[in-house]
């Protein structure tokens, strides 16, 4: 279909909105024609009071003519000046897809890359033009890849797919926000019943009598009804704008093979479809592990780190890479199942580039290092900004001893509610005079309904890892406050506590045992703790 076929199919559908609109009006009126004319009174009211209801909805979501813009993605513009690599790879992408080159470049903090343009007239006037391109994704990419990358989104311009995105969007927008009108009154009449009933059975009960039970069935049901009319078109428009904008997306693949050649390409989805998760988990286990400490990484390394992870963990990305999606996201995404995408290019003839040499993306900017403590700038709060920056291996320590720290001040507190210093020396110490304090402190401890309604033998089996888990973080919390135990950061696995001497952690697990048996003997974590550590 041609991007003018095209074009009248998105106003046809556009128009049907409002068409169906007008014919759920004509209805409503012929309704009030038929109320007045044969019907009188209380009911005649109540009918063109109902009719008067349904029909704000309607004219309301008619008149919205304006789609509701998204907010605008926080990053850092680059001039030409600033970034002359990265701009003319840009704009060579451009001329080889065959279309305008971005006025704007904006550096983001997204595993995504995206080019938008703010036209008018419904699409039809071109505006300014702006590439969206994230830091994370060049992390990952090299610059074959991200070329292709880059072509895919600009192919979208030379076919001319974007100018159609506005009727588009504008039918969808008025679909769904005629849908939530009538869903928000339903929901009103549903609470309003509600209320009423209530404050009625609050007035029985006052009086002594039995209260009725709430029943608010069939409340607002010309509400839901008129909402399906709209979400049955909203079903029908989605499918018939689906099957194009799929298409879009292939043929946008085809100009990615174009400029970058059929294995970067290919390459390039694979590695997305890898890059994503990894970014999330980065973010969350390493960028943000020290902010509820009040720690973040140097300037620089909150989104620069993530290359190292990258280095490490090559072994699971691969996996990722291979294991595509054979569905859509969901069954209105617009983007074919990531494998089709991909078989479609892998299955196209070699054409022999894929031995071309190719550097990491980042290497198209002048400073990535530069660019990287820029975008924190622009993309973290103040807040954020203010936190104290550590290198990582500290940043690690420091994070974990603190969570240990508080995870311990919870054991420190229940010992302490049982009479007792929470000090270790001291602690074990009324271990030995009283075994059972051990077991009264753990019952300070939440217990699972199982736990809690065991008894004897079996709730004392139930109390013993709940007890060697406190005193562990609590003894955990000791040694690294005094130096003997170190968290030591690690880019392929979890944070890893290591001790001072080679062994120790194997001891320090056969004195908590012993700690913790049903006859305790305190001396190997005395001897571990107190004499070795203050040794």
């Amino acid at each position: 279909m041609g991007a003018s076929l095209r074009a009248l199919r998105a106003l046809v559908l556009l128009a049907g909105f409002y068409l169906l609109g007008f014919i759920l009006l004509a209805v409503l009126a012929a309704a009030d024609w038929a109320t007045v004319t044969w019907l009188h009174g209380g009911v005649a009211a109540k009918v063109l009071i109902v009719s008067a209801v349904l029909a704000v909805p309607i004219v309301r979501g008619m008149f919205m003519l304006r789609t509701p813009k998204g907010d605008p993605l926080r990053g850092v513009p680059v001039t030409e000046q600033q970034e002359p690599l990265l701009w003319r790879t840009v704009r060579h992408i451009a001329d080889q897809v065959g279309t305008r080159a971005p006025d704007e470049i904006l550096l983001i903090d997204e595993v995504n890359a995206a080019v938008s343009e703010d036209a008018r007239l419904l699409g039809l006037l071109s505006g300014t033009r702006r590439l969206y391109l994230g830091l994370p994704l060049m992390t990952g990419l090299d610059e074959m890849q991200l070329r292709a990358v880059l072509a895919h989104e600009m192919g979208h311009y030379a076919n001319l797919d974007t100018r159609l995105t506005p009727l588009i969007v504008r039918g969808r927008a008025q679909l769904i926000r005629t849908i939530e009108h009538f869903h928000e009154r339903a929901d009103a009449k549903v609470a309003g019943e509600r209320a009423r009933q209530e404050k009625a059975a609050e007035k029985r009960l006052a009086k002594g009598k039995q209260a009725k039970e709430v029943d608010t069935a069939g409340q607002g049901a010309m509400y839901r009804a008129m909402a399906k009319i709209y979400t049955g078109y909203a079903h029908f428009y989605m499918r018939a704008t689906l099957s194009g904008s799929r298409r879009q997306e292939l043929a946008a693949d085809m100009a990615a093979v174009r400029v970058a050649g059929r294995d970067s390409a290919a390459s390039a989805l694979r590695e997305l479809n890898a890059l994503g998760p990894a970014h999330d988990f980065y973010m969350d286990s390493y960028a943000t592990l020290g902010v509820g400490a009040g720690l973040l990484p140097r300037s620089g390394q909150v989104f620069g780190g993530f290359r190292q992870l990258l280095d490490a963990r090559a072994q699971e990305l691969e996996g990722l890479r291979r294991e595509l999606s054979t569905e859509p996201a969901s069954a209105y995404d617009s983007h074919p199942a990531l494998a089709e995408r991909v078989a479609r290019i892998e299955a196209l003839p070699d054409d022999g580039r894929a031995a071309q040499a190719t550097r990491p993306a980042m290497e198209l900017l002048a400073s990535p290092d530069a660019a990287l403590a820029a975008l924190e700038q622009a993309v973290l709060t103040p807040q954020a900004l203010a936190l104290t920056r550590l290198d990582w291996a500290d940043l690690v320590h420091e994070s974990m001893t603190a969570y240990v720290g508080r995870g311990a001040q919870e054991v420190r507190e229940a010992i302490t509610a049982e009479g007792v210093s929470p000090e270790p020396a001291a602690l074990l110490d009324a271990i030995d005079a009283d075994p059972a304090l051990r077991w009264r402190i753990a019952d300070r401890f939440p217990k699972s309904e199982e736990a809690a309604a065991a008894t004897g033998r079996a709730a004392r089996e139930f109390t013993r890892p709940v007890l060697r888990s406190a005193l562990s973080r609590l003894v955990t919390a000791d040694l690294t406050a005094r130096g003997a135990a170190r968290w030591q950061l690690s880019w392929s696995d979890s944070a890893e506590l290591r001790f001072a001497t080679e062994g120790f952690e194997d001891q320090l697990e056969l004195a908590l045992d012993a700690l913790v048996a049903d006859r305790p003997d305190t001396e190997p974590l005395r001897k571990l703790v107190l004499v070795r550590c203050s040794a």
